[in-house]
């Protein structure tokens, strides 16, 4: 191996684990919601049903259209690769049936609207995590 192909092949894998960020799904911590089935995260995001364990209406919010960390979620979370997420909600859009999650431009801003709204569900790197939110699904790496 040549020794510029090392630290080329260490950085390109610090890359990696960058590009691979570690996402759960968060309520606002005074929600009351402990828990939450992959079914029913599924159901709130992709607007099949947005009713919450306790009674309210689930308000999803989205990262932003080109983030990482949104790519990571619906292949987790449903195995689509954002291409057919996109085509999914301009189908249902078109149909008038459900409206898709709150688009959002930063996480920062995701964070903002999720400590704001007890009804509110999104989904945020493992690291943004504080006291304002409580994990309520969390995938297998």
């Amino acid at each position: 191996m040549h020794a510029l192909t090392l630290p080329l092949l260490i950085g390109l894998l610090g890359l990696a684990e960058l590009a691979s960020a570690d996402a759960v799904v968060v309520v606002n911590a005074r929600s009351g919601i402990e828990r939450l089935s992959r079914d029913q995260v599924t159901n709130i995001f992709l607007g099949r049903y947005r009713g919450l364990p306790g009674g309210g209406t689930a308000m999803p919010i989205d990262q932003p259209e080109s983030s990482a960390l949104r790519a990571e979620f619906y292949r987790k979370l449903v195995n689509k690769d954002l291409t057919e997420i996109n085509a999914y909600w301009s189908r249902l859009i078109f149909s008038g049936k459900t409206t898709p999650p709150w688009r959002t431009f930063s996480s920062q801003e995701v964070a903002t609207l999720l400590a704001g709204n007890p009804d509110a569900i999104a989904y945020l790197e493992r690291g943004q995590i504080d006291k304002r939110f409580r994990i309520v699904l969390e995938f297998s790496p």
